[in-house]
């Protein structure tokens, strides 16, 4: 182990962490909600115990191998959530203790999508905008995100990508140089990001939830600004457009990926993963619209856009929800949560790309 590579390294990946709470400053600003002293204790906090840990060992350039990069990740994704806390705890509407805290930062940042937060309706937009901004950083993993960044910093980031990235991925790499696969992923991911957000706002909502909605739809977390979560907006567009951006942010980035670079839809019909994705979603949507109809719950229009919804949001593992699908008749729920299985263990699937004789890592380390 190199320790001191080690601590170099998550004293810079804890310095750009910290600079993520400033934005939720200007939230907080704009909306005058008196909440921006915690956030700025928080980056101080974060930026001084990060500037702590690197400022010994600046000088010293050397490759992690990768038990340093399994360290790194495991011991980063702790730190993250440990320090993603303290504006949750600092915040005077919240005061959260720190279990609590350390629980919705860890949920966000993992995009769980678990919850010990109530009363969303009545909190401050930057709190709000906080939550979802954790998500979507987890989304993406921001130490893919760091990997791009690492080395401008005299850092190697391979090793870290392949602790970070789930499954046999040696020398899977989507370009040649692994600054370029991250900043190939980063770019698809916030594209879907602008597009759901700009959807959802000419859907009605406002900028401010048209764009914290996105940061979770995308990031496939579930996290919402408001206790009722998408069924507050009661609106058929926005489940729709939530719908969609739910099932592309389901499918493997990596595909994605192909698609932008080929300019063509074949790869995706070509992976047995992603015809498994979609014959599931099929099939669940199926049987969920039509029992809905033939039990007589809902009527045709409605059982038509809550089926669709909730069995899409649980197998892509989201969260989001417009009904109570648990006091559904027969065997619904059970059918719903069956397929959500399914959608957690599809993202640990692997394949040989028939155009490429490489292994290729379809989910990218993405949520």
């Amino acid at each position: 182990m190199h320790y001191a590579i080690i601590s170099k390294v998550l004293g810079i990946l804890l310095m750009l962490f910290s600079l993520t709470m400033l934005p939720p400053v200007l939230v907080s600003l704009i909306f005058q909600d008196g909440a921006f002293m915690s956030f700025i204790i928080a980056f101080g906090i974060a930026f001084i115990t990060g500037l702590a840990a690197w400022l010994p060992f600046y000088q010293l350039n050397r490759d992690l191998n990768t038990r340093d990069g399994f360290l790194i990740t495991a011991m980063f994704w702790l730190v993250l959530a440990l320090f993603g806390s303290a504006p949750l705890m600092l915040a005077e509407t919240t005061q959260m203790p720190f279990t609590d805290a350390m629980f919705e930062s860890l949920s966000g940042l993992t995009t769980t999508g678990a919850t010990v937060m109530t009363g969303l309706d009545a909190l401050p937009e930057s709190i709000l905008y906080y939550r979802q901004q954790l998500q979507w950083l987890g989304g993406i993993g921001i130490v893919v995100i760091a990997v791009a960044i690492l080395p401008m910093l005299g850092v190697g980031g391979m090793q870290l990508y392949r602790a970070e990235t789930p499954g046999p991925v040696k020398d899977s790499k989507l370009t040649p140089r692994i600054t370029q696969t991250a900043k190939y992923l980063f770019l698809i991911y916030l594209t879907l990001t602008l597009a759901c957000g700009i959807a959802y706002w000419l859907a009605g909502m406002s900028p401010f939830e048209a764009i914290c909605h996105a940061f979770s739809t995308v990031a496939i977390g579930g996290f919402s600004t408001h206790d009722a979560s998408i069924g507050y907006f009661n609106s058929g567009p926005i489940m729709v457009i939530c719908t969609i951006f739910m099932v592309l942010s389901g499918v493997n980035f990596a595909l994605h990926f192909f698609a932008w670079r080929t300019k063509s839809l074949v790869h995706y019909f070509r992976d047995p993963e992603f015809k498994f994705y979609a014959f599931m979603l099929l099939l669940g949507t199926a049987l969920t619209i039509g029992y809905l109809m033939v039990s007589g719950a809902y009527d045709v229009k409605t059982s038509i856009l809550y089926g669709l919804f909730e069995l899409v949001s649980i197998l892509t593992t989201t969260g989001f929800g417009v009904a109570d699908f648990s006091i559904w008749p027969s065997f619904l729920p059970f059918l719903i949560f069956y397929v959500c299985l399914y959608g957690r263990l599809r993202r640990f699937d692997w394949r040989r790309h028939k155009d490429d004789s490489r292994i290729v890592n379809y989910e990218t380390g993405l949520a």
